[in-house]
């Protein structure tokens, strides 16, 4: 006796990839396969087959970017939302509130057992209550249980106390003048702390695994960590803003406002073709420029300060008036962290500016409305990307070169 063929009801195919032929067009199309085969084992086989393609298929983003979990703090959440809308989650729930003493108190409002916890948290606004509530939050997460938690810091604060060089006192103090006139080498025995390092260790101690951070003011601040740090560059969204919204920056120079920005300055030049320039700044303290002088040749160019951030925004508007003097036919500023505190916002509507571009590592909303010279560079997709590659474990040096669309 011959076998009999078994037929068995068709199992609809929503894969969408076909093969060649009429076969492959068809499947293509999401049209419904049956099932046959002379043996009934086989068969069965072939239907469960075609039933995992159908879940998977239907379970697809939830396939993408499993045990994931993002969290906001409540010093930007609007740059938290953009990060996980590209990602196409959910953002996590959490309860963040004070106590009448004004404690931080954080509740993760759902499971992070065994998940991969991002912590979306900028140094900005009230920078010492946002950091204990990153630290909190970190610890929160890490004691129920997360199996890796990274912060994901915008702007790293207290970033500009990276190094002991700051003097005692001042000599208009009487006790320093009393140890002056004792012949102490007062100057330079700086007691200065290094709160940069300070930082580092407290995010270290309350359990993050991982740090995701922009243009941080010293690159070195990375060594201050024994986990791993990415530290993310916002030039590739800086050359793409100049190319689009500068219709001349062929006739224009790179300027850094300080020495300190030398290399940054150099690599912009250097990939857009065109030359670079310098001022070199002297302090008599903290937020006052004392003098500036000019390296480089401005005139009849357009001017483009570029700086990784801006306080009060003194040294830009200075830099900006001397390039002016110096001959400069327009000047922009491009900072990729827009604090803009103190005098900050009304220097800038004061100031012979074009344009003042800001990436939104800060939330900078308010500031917009306050002065209209103020621009922002969404910078979300970079971090978007940044926390995929890292949750798949692919490499992020694509970042450090390349805007991700």
């Amino acid at each position: 006796m011959e076998p009999k063929s078994v037929d068995m009801d068709p199992i609809p195919c929503t894969s969408g990839k076909g093969g060649g032929g009429a076969a492959g067009d068809a499947e293509g199309a999401g049209c419904v396969m049956p099932v046959r085969s002379a043996n009934p084992v086989r068969a069965r086989s072939l239907i469960r087959d075609n039933l995992e393609k159908q879940a998977g298929c239907l379970n697809l983003i939830h396939s993408r970017m499993p045990n994931i979990k993002v969290f906001s703090g409540t010093s930007h959440p609007d740059l938290a939302q953009r990060i996980v809308d590209r990602l196409g989650i959910d953002l996590g729930k959490v309860v963040t509130k004070k106590f009448s003493n004004l404690e931080t108190c954080v509740e993760i409002g759902e499971s992070v057992r065994g998940e991969d916890v991002y912590i979306v948290q900028s140094g900005s606004g009230e920078i010492n209550d946002n950091l204990m509530e990153l630290l909190i939050m970190i610890n929160a997460c890490k004691i129920a249980s997360a199996s890796r938690v990274t912060a994901v810091i915008p702007c790293f604060p207290y970033a500009r106390q990276d190094k002991k060089d700051k003097l005692a006192g001042s000599e208009d103090n009487a006790e320093s003048k009393k140890l002056a006139k004792k012949n102490y080498d007062w100057k330079f025995r700086s007691r200065a702390p290094i709160s940069a390092k300070l930082v580092a260790n407290m995010l270290s101690v309350a359990g993050a695994d991982h740090i995701i951070t922009m243009d941080l003011h010293a690159s070195q601040i990375q060594g201050f960590f024994d986990i791993p740090v990415d530290n993310l560059y916002a030039e590739p969204a800086v050359l793409k803003w100049i190319k689009e919204n500068i219709p001349e920056w062929k006739n224009s120079i790179i300027v850094s406002p300080d020495a300190g920005g030398a290399k940054r300055v150099t690599s912009i030049a250097d990939r857009l073709n065109v030359e670079f320039a310098l001022i070199h700044k002297e302090r008599k303290k903290a937020n006052e420029v004392a003098s500036m002088v000019l390296v480089g040749d401005v005139k009849d160019k357009i001017a483009i300060l570029v700086d990784d951030m801006a306080d009060t925004c003194g040294t830009i508007v200075h830099a900006a008036d001397r390039l002016v003097e110096a001959g400069a036919t327009k000047v922009y500023a491009i900072l990729t962290h827009g604090i803009f505190s103190g005098p900050a916002i009304s220097r800038i509507n004061n100031a012979c500016f074009e344009a003042v571009v800001v990436t939104n590592t800060i939330p900078q909303d308010g500031h917009m409305r306050d002065c209209p010279k103020i621009q922002c560079i969404d910078v979300s997709m970079m971090f978007a990307e940044a926390v995929r590659r890292t949750h798949n474990g692919e490499s992020v040096s694509y970042l450090f070169s390349n805007v991700p669309y």
